[in-house]
């Protein structure tokens, strides 16, 4: 896009010009971005959005010079109006140059989105964070030390003298992003580029994430380029968007016309599929009501799970109805993947009956089930993870994978079997005569599918769902939350449905369970819950939200929860 004219009014600080990146692959060239061009002005904040595989975080790391191989920049600039008044292309600079080395870090700062890789593992926080300050400042190392404790401090660490000496591990995931941080802010950079730092974190610690960025922004005028697949994030932080598509700038405007009146089509998916999920789902508004007065397919009484001092499960009790959509929802560590789990027997609980009523009526205990009653009971209770890679071996094909349950169980083979293949995958969406491609030949929308297929081969009653979207881009997620749905009316499923997404959990749920520490907290009608919650922790997680709508910035809503235990008046802070 050529004709792109920057939003920029006085002299941009960042200004990139036609850029394009190419990987060398064995069968020709890929192109990762395309003629891209856009600018960054001192102090705002520009957010590049669009799905996985745009081009997004290539574009990023072109700007610090860091693409993996085989990608290289083949044509376009990049021109910083650093510190000292003289605009630099970056493009023109060796990418093991002294140069770059000098910019990176001190001028331009690079937050990444898994700080557990980006990290050392065997070097303490603080002495990553010394040898940044030392390589760019004259600090000595008694300094660089007090300023490390500081920067720590300003991140909202607890104890940062104590925290200094601490390794990467002992930190909890958001811990370690306001680490990322601290090191990236070291030493005052004027531009600050975030590859999505917060889509690993919870909802409550990403809202705090986010709070942070932008105090240090407005403390230090410092420009942000914030890489992200979440438009409500968009909504509440970007001053200008770039919108990206294979590679390609499809829109670039401010934040409120992307919102409000955005031109392109594939914006214009992109926020529909957004404001999709803040209502409840059409296929769920047209179906009839539940039989609330049935006896429960599935009942938790009492279930405990211990690991040595730590309870993940306390004390859970809770039903699933036949047919039903129950969604479990809670911050990482709050048990509920322990839960689904428990469920399944993947874990032994530690005290209480998981009962689970068959279709003839009889009963197991499913937490002390053994041998062929388990065996049996697992037909009719399957799983979906929430990495729809991880949980596909490699080495089989699509066809081998989606048949396996079949073929263990007897219960079809040869030509049989290969006709039952082809029926579940145009159930789920995909083409059967892709059935003997492997894995990763498919789109992570795909896999999910896939997964999906495996899950209801032989026709169960319940599927627990553990995060099943995710790891999905917006798009695709409502189309698989669609795709689920629609395979409980045809199949007379019962889901438990696990999520840190209350959007999705809003747009298909019947009830929600909130978990916080290994407890129940709050359960009740999904939408009672979602828009008048009672207890002050699914209150806190519910304000954490971003709303997909830049004009509905205000903050002042958002509250920290506190245990009551450890707060003298109530249990929230604004």
């Amino acid at each position: 896009m050529t004709d792109m004219v920057p939003i920029t009014g006085g002299r941009p600080l960042l200004q990139v010009n036609n850029l394009t990146v190419d990987f060398a692959l064995r069968n020709g060239v890929l192109r990762a971005v395309d003629d891209l061009s856009f600018s960054i002005d001192p102090g705002k904040t520009l957010c590049v959005v669009g799905e996985s595989g745009s081009g997004k975080s290539v574009t990023a790391r072109s700007i610090l010079q860091i693409v993996d191989a085989p990608g290289r920049i083949c044509a376009g600039s990049i021109v910083l109006n650093g510190k000292d008044g003289r605009p630099v292309d970056l493009v023109g600079l060796s990418p093991r140059g002294r140069q770059i080395r000098a910019i990176r870090g001190r001028d331009i700062a690079m937050i990444f989105q898994e700080p557990m890789s980006s990290l050392s593992p065997v070097h303490t926080v603080g002495d990553q964070i010394i040898e940044a300050l030392r390589l760019h400042t004259r600090m000595s190392k008694a300094q660089a030390r007090a300023e490390a404790i500081s920067l720590l401090q300003q991140v909202e660490i607890p104890f940062p003298e104590k925290a200094v000496d601490r390794y990467t591990f002992q930190y909890s995931g958001g811990m370690r992003q306001r680490a990322m941080i601290a090191m990236a802010l070291a030493c005052k950079p004027q531009l600050l580029i975030a590859d999505e730092p917060t889509t690993a974190l919870d909802v409550t610690t990403q809202a705090e994430i986010l709070d942070l960025i932008a105090r240090l922004q407005k403390a230090y005028g410092m420009a942000v380029l914030f890489i992200t697949h979440d438009m409500g994030v968009v909504a509440q932080i970007a001053d200008d968007v770039l919108v990206m598509h294979n590679g390609v700038a499809k829109e670039y405007a401010p934040v409120e016309q992307i919102f409000h009146a955005p031109k392109d089509s594939y914006t214009q998916m992109l926020i529909g599929s957004v404001l999709k999920l803040e209502a409840k789902a059409e296929i769920r508004l047209a179906r009839t009501p539940l039989d609330k007065t049935a006896a429960p397919i599935l009942e938790l009484r009492n279930v405990s799970v211990d690991f040595g001092e730590v309870k993940a499960l306390d004390d859970i009790s809770i039903s699933l109805l036949p047919r039903e959509t129950l969604g479990i929802v809670g911050e990482s560590g709050s048990g509920k993947t322990t839960m689904g789990r428990s469920i399944m027997r993947l874990i032994d609980p530690t005290a209480g009956e998981i009962v689970y009523r068959r279709a003839d009526g009889g009963m197991i205990d499913l937490a002390t089930a053994k041998g062929q009653t388990l065996a049996t009971a697992r037909r009719e209770l399957r799983m979906v993870f929430q990495d729809p890679f991880g949980s596909l071996n490699p080495r089989m094909t699509v066809s081998q994978i989606i048949g396996e349950p079949l073929l263990v169980n007897g219960v079809a083979s040869g030509r049989a079997l290969d006709e039952r293949v082809c029926h579940l995958m145009e159930q789920v969406g995909l083409d059967p005569a892709s059935r003997e491609r492997y894995p990763h030949a498919f789109s992570g929308g795909q896999r999910q599918r896939i997964g999906i297929a495996r899950a209801i081969t032989l026709n169960p009653r319940v599927i627990v769902a553990d995060e099943a979207t995710s790891a999905l881009d917006v798009s695709v997620r409502s189309q698989v939350l669609d795709l689920l749905m629609r395979l409980q009316d045809e199949l007379g499923l019962a889901y438990i449905f696990i999520s840190h997404d209350i959007g999705v959990i809003r747009y298909m749920c019947d009830r929600v369970g909130v978990m916080y520490k290994g407890r129940l907290v709050e359960v009740g009608d999904a939408d009672r819950v979602c828009n008048t919650p009672e207890h002050a922790y699914t209150q806190a997680l519910i304000s954490a939200i971003p709303r997909p709508d830049p004009r509905d910035r205000d903050r002042t809503r958002r509250f920290r929860y506190v245990e009551p235990g450890n707060l003298k008046n109530g249990s929230s802070v604004r």
